[in-house]
C-alpha cells in the first residue's frame, strides 16, 4: 500500500499542473544555473497569460518571434479577460505555419524537448505544454570525404547532423523499402541513433541482432560512433575491425543494397556498417567507378602492398639472421658490408626503426595541418640520415622500413591498416627468435583467428571461408558488373541479384 502511494505521488510529480507559475517554478528548478535557457512571458492587461521556454543557440529565434510569439500575443489581445482553460486545441490552430506541433503532459518530456531545441509554450489553466519544433543549430556545410578519397566518385560526405545524413541516403535510395529506425542511447547525453536497412534484402535476424545489441548498451554518454562500436562487436580483443566505418554516403548505400545494416549516430560524420568482412575492408570506392580491368590491376597492387606492410621487415630479419643461404651471394656481401659496425642485431635494429617511424607518423597526424606533413617528412629524412651516419642502423634496413611505411598507406580503411601496423611488431619478435618457422607459425595462428571470427553471424573471411563460388567475382578480381549479380547468402535474402541483367 505504501509503495502504491509513493508511485502515485511520483506520477503526480511528473505531470504538469494547470497553474502556470507552478510549472514555471518546476522548470526553473530543473534548469537551475543554466544560463542558455530563455524565458519569455506573454502578458496582457498586466496578467501573465503564457511563458515561452527555449534553448538559446539551438532554436530559430526569428521563427519563434514570427510564428509563435506574435500569433500568441494577438490571440491573447483578442480574447482579453477570457479564461484559457481547455483552449489547447484553439492555441494549436494559431501555430499552423509551424511544421511540427504536439502537446505533452509530463515534465520529463518537456525537459527532453527543450534540450533538443524545441520551444515549449506554458499557458495558464492548461495542464499540458505545446511543443513547437523550430530547431536551428549551426552546422558546417557538406564537404568532401577526407579519409576516403576517390578519383571518380561523389564528392559529398556525411556530417554531424543526423537528419542531414539520413537525407543523403534518401537522395540515393528513393524507395519506401529503406527503413530508418530511431532510438536513443546514453543515459545522460540521450544521443539519437538511426538503424538503416533495406526491407526485403537485409535479413530480419541481422536487423534484430543489431537492434538488440544497441538496446542493451548501458552508457552515460555517446560522443561519437566509436563509443558504441566496442559495445556491439563480437570480439573486442581481436586486432581486426569487425565493424566498418565510412563517411561516404555512396559506400553506405552500396552496403545497404548488399543486405548490410548501417548505424547513424548524431553528432558524428562517421557511419557504422555491420557486418564487416575482411575483403570488404580491402575494397576501395574506385574499384567500382573505374573499368573492371584497371580496377582488378589496382586491386592486385593493393593486396601486394598490404602484405608487404606486414611481412617485409620480418622477412628481412629472418633472412639476415637465420637463412642467409636463401639470399644470392652478391646481395649477402652487400648487406654484410652495410651492416659492418652496427652494434645491434637485425631484429632490434628493425624494431627501433619501426618504432621511430610510427612515432613520426603519429606526430604528423597530431600536429596542425599546415606543419604536420612537413615535420613528418623532414623528421624521417633527418632521423634516417642521422642513424645511418652514426652507424646505429644499416642502409638496407632504412630502405625496408621506408617501403613498409609506403605500403601501409595502401589500405582503403584506416582501422584495418592500424591492425596490420600493430601486428608487425609481434611478428618481428617471432621472426627474430624462430626465423621463417616463426613467421609461418604466426601466419597460421593469424589465419585461424580470422577464420573463426563471425561478426553478426557472417563469416569474416567470406566468401573464401566458407567458400561461395558465386561471390568470388568481387574478391581478387573485380569482374564486370553484369557478372556480379549474386549477393552473399549470409547477408541478402529473397532477391539475391546485386545488379540487374543487361538488356540485350
Amino acid at each position: 500500500m505504501k509503495q502504491q502511494e509513493e508511485d502515485k505521488k511520483r506520477e503526480e510529480a511528473e505531470l504538469l499542473q494547470p497553474e502556470l507559475m507552478s510549472n514555471i517554478e518546476r522548470m526553473q528548478q530543473e534548469f537551475l544555473n543554466c544560463s542558455d535557457i530563455m524565458y519569455r512571458n506573454c502578458s496582457t492587461g498586466g496578467v501573465n497569460r503564457a511563458t515561452l521556454m527555449y534553448l538559446d543557440g539551438m532554436c530559430d529565434t526569428h521563427a519563434v518571434e514570427e510564428f509563435v510569439l506574435q500569433p500568441l500575443l494577438a490571440h491573447f489581445r483578442k480574447n482579453s479577460g477570457e479564461d484559457e482553460e481547455g483552449k489547447g486545441e484553439e492555441l494549436k490552430r494559431i501555430f499552423i505555419p509551424t511544421l511540427q506541433i504536439r502537446a505533452v503532459h509530463e515534465t520529463n518530456e518537456v525537459v527532453k524537448a527543450i534540450l533538443r531545441g524545441e520551444t515549449a509554450i506554458f499557458t495558464e489553466g492548461n495542464a499540458s505544454v505545446m511543443l513547437v519544433n523550430l530547431v536551428k543549430m549551426e552546422t558546417r556545410s557538406i564537404e568532401e570525404a577526407s579519409s576516403e578519397k576517390a578519383v571518380r566518385g561523389p564528392r559529398d560526405a556525411f556530417m554531424e547532423t543526423l537528419r542531414t545524413n539520413t537525407s543523403l541516403l534518401r537522395r540515393r535510395i528513393r524507395s519506401s523499402k529503406l527503413k530508418l529506425e530511431c532510438m536513443t542511447v546514453g543515459s545522460v547525453t540521450e544521443t539519437d541513433i538511426v538503424i538503416g536497412y533495406m526491407e526485403g534484402i537485409a535479413k530480419e535476424s541481422l536487423v534484430k541482432e543489431v537492434r538488440d545489441r544497441l538496446q542493451k548498451i548501458e552508457i552515460d554518454g555517446v560522443i561519437h560512433s566509436s563509443n558504441i562500436e566496442e559495445y556491439i562487436e563480437d570480439n573486442v580483443f581481436s586486432p581486426f575491425p569487425q565493424i566498418q566505418n565510412t563517411e561516404r554516403p555512396d559506400v553506405a548505400v552500396s552496403s545497404l543494397l548488399e543486405g548490410k545494416v548501417v548505424i547513424i549516430t548524431d553528432n558524428t560524420p562517421f557511419v557504422l556498417i555491420v557486418p564487416m568482412t575482411y575483403w570488404s575492408g580491402l575494397q576501395a570506392v574506385d574499384d567500382y567507378t573505374d573499368r573492371f580491368m584497371y580496377a582488378t590491376f589496382v586491386r592486385w597492387i593493393r593486396y601486394t602492398f598490404v602484405h608487404i606492410s606486414l611481412l617485409l621487415p620480418s622477412l628481412y630479419v629472418a633472412l639476415t639472421t637465420y637463412h642467409l643461404q636463401v639470399i644470392p651471394t652478391p646481395l649477402v656481401v652487400s648487406i654484410a658490408s652495410a651492416r659492418e659496425g652496427v652494434p645491434f642485431p637485425a631484429v632490434f635494429e628493425a624494431f627501433i626503426m619501426e618504432f621511430i617511424f610510427e612515432g613520426l607518423r603519429e606526430a604528423g597526424i597530431r600536429l596542425p595541418q599546415q606543419v604536420g606533413p612537413a615535420v613528418s617528412i623532414a623528421g624521417a629524412l633527418v632521423v634516417g640520415q642521422a642513424v645511418v651516419a652514426a652507424g646505429i642502423v644499416s642502409t638496407p634496413l632504412v630502405i625496408i622500413v621506408s617501403l613498409t611505411g609506403i605500403a601501409s598507406f595502401a589500405f582503403p580503411i584506416y582501422n584495418l591498416g592500424t591492425a596490420y601496423r600493430m601486428l608487425r611488431f609481434p611478428l618481428l619478435i617471432v621472426a627474430g627468435i624462430l626465423g621463417f618457422y616463426g613467421i609461418v607459425l604466426f601466419l597460421i595462428v593469424l589465419t585461424v583467428h580470422m577464420v573463426t571470427l563471425n561478426p553478426f553471424g557472417v563469416p569474416y573471411m567470406a566468401p573464401y571461408a566458407p567458400l561461395s563460388v558465386d561471390n568470388l567475382s568481387d574478391v581478387f578480381v573485380r569482374a564486370p558488373k553484369p557478372k556480379m549479380r549474386k549477393l552473399m547468402p549470409w547477408l541478402g535474402k529473397g532477391k539475391l541479384e546485386r545488379f540487374p541483367k543487361r538488356n540485350k
